[in-house]
């Protein structure tokens, strides 16, 4: 599916495309026939393909997982996707907007748990091929983001980033935002919020050239990624990714990098396939000598991680990534940025980063 096509959907269109959807159950009653609802199969890398100026993309030709009302299995689900759905129709309507909290609040025992909403929503916005903030439905934002940035929120709040020891919490309405003002040289990704806060508490932005700082605090949200997404559209700044030298950083890298196959539906407005590897490169544990006893040795799991991102189609692109992989795979080691620490306490800040921007040390 191309999200270019439903970036400008009308709430016309919207609100057709779920009475289709109510229309199909409907029908199937009035003939007595047990109603059924199709959804793409969002788990599957055989729906995906690669494409490397968009990232990982679902194709037309998806396989599909059928939500059926006369099966005990999936009756429970059948009944949260068309609640769900009766309230987006409402909010489209009436053209107000309701969080994914709020949603499962409105009724927690239909849905048991807050991951139930989430994934219906996506299921819902996959199935009508409308990116989910059309859907009048917004999330909650984990991410902080801190720098050279002004912007206008949606009600007019005008959102300063240049404090050095604050972050402002990302916009729950992408978006919205307007009015982007920047001078920053680059946008820096940072995987974890311990790693930001102290980057921030070193006035890392300042310090080395004028630059914007993101965290999604581990896996993104999808308000950080169309966060980093609208910046790299808007100001065209070079965007590195700064993770632990462990297989979980290296796919949240990707994510940002090629999307993430459960929104590979999407991908058009996620992903920013020009973020480069900055660090920490397992090739640079050994080039900095990092002390052994600040090392973690990999566990099955990190292995097997390791191993499917290898598989990945968007590796053959990158033949300095895998070099990089086949490294931690031969000397089955991991480290967190912190282990920089044991190196000298402010050597990430003062040393690492700087070294690495001024002389090109990414991939």
């Amino acid at each position: 599916m191309d999200c270019h096509h439903c970036i400008s959907l009308s709430s016309q269109d919207i609100l057709t495309r779920i009475e289709r959807v109510i229309l199909g159950v409907v029908t199937s009653l009035s003939k007595d026939e047990a109603p059924v609802l199709v959804l793409p199969n969002r788990s599957s890398w055989a729906n995906v393909r690669f494409d490397s100026a968009v990232g990982l993309q679902m194709t037309s030709g998806h396989s599909v997982t059928t939500v059926r009302s006369d099966c005990p299995s999936s009756i429970t689900k059948f009944g949260q996707i068309l609640k769900i759905l009766s309230v987006i129709y409402r909010l489209v309507q009436s053209n107000s907007y309701s969080t994914k909290r709020d949603l499962y609040y409105n009724d927690t025992q239909l849905f048991s748990s807050q991951q139930t909403v989430d994934r219906i929503v996506d299921d819902i916005s996959c199935m009508l091929k409308v990116p989910r903030r059309s859907l009048h439905v917004l999330a909650t934002s984990k991410g902080l983001i801190s720098g050279d940035l002004c912007y206008l929120e949606e009600d007019g709040t005008k959102i300063d980033c240049h404090s050095s020891s604050i972050a402002i919490p990302v916009s729950p309405n992408i978006t919205a935002i307007t009015n982007i003002v920047s001078s920053a040289k680059f946008i820096l990704i940072v995987e974890k919020d311990a790693t930001f806060q102290k980057l921030l508490d070193d006035d890392f932005c300042t310090k080395l050239s004028p630059c914007i700082m993101i965290t999604g605090k581990g896996v993104p949200d999808v308000n950080s990624r169309l966060m980093v997404r609208k910046l790299w559209e808007t100001l065209h700044i070079p965007i590195f990714a700064l993770v632990d030298a462990d297989p979980h950083g290296i796919e949240i890298m990707c994510i940002y990098k090629y999307g993430s196959l459960a929104m590979s539906f999407e991908a058009h407005s996620l992903t920013v396939p020009s973020v480069m590897w900055l660090g920490l490169l397992p090739s640079d544990l050994q080039r900095l000598r990092v002390p052994k006893d600040s090392l973690i040795p990999l566990t099955k799991k990190d292995e097997r991680k390791l191993n499917s991102l290898m598989k990945r189609p968007y590796l053959s692109n990158h033949p300095a990534w895998q070099r990089e992989m086949e490294l931690m795979q031969q000397n089955k080691v991991k480290a967190e940025l912190q282990a920089l620490a044991a190196i000298a306490p402010d050597f990430l800040t003062s040393i690492y980063l700087p070294n690495k921007l001024r002389y090109g040390g990414w991939v």
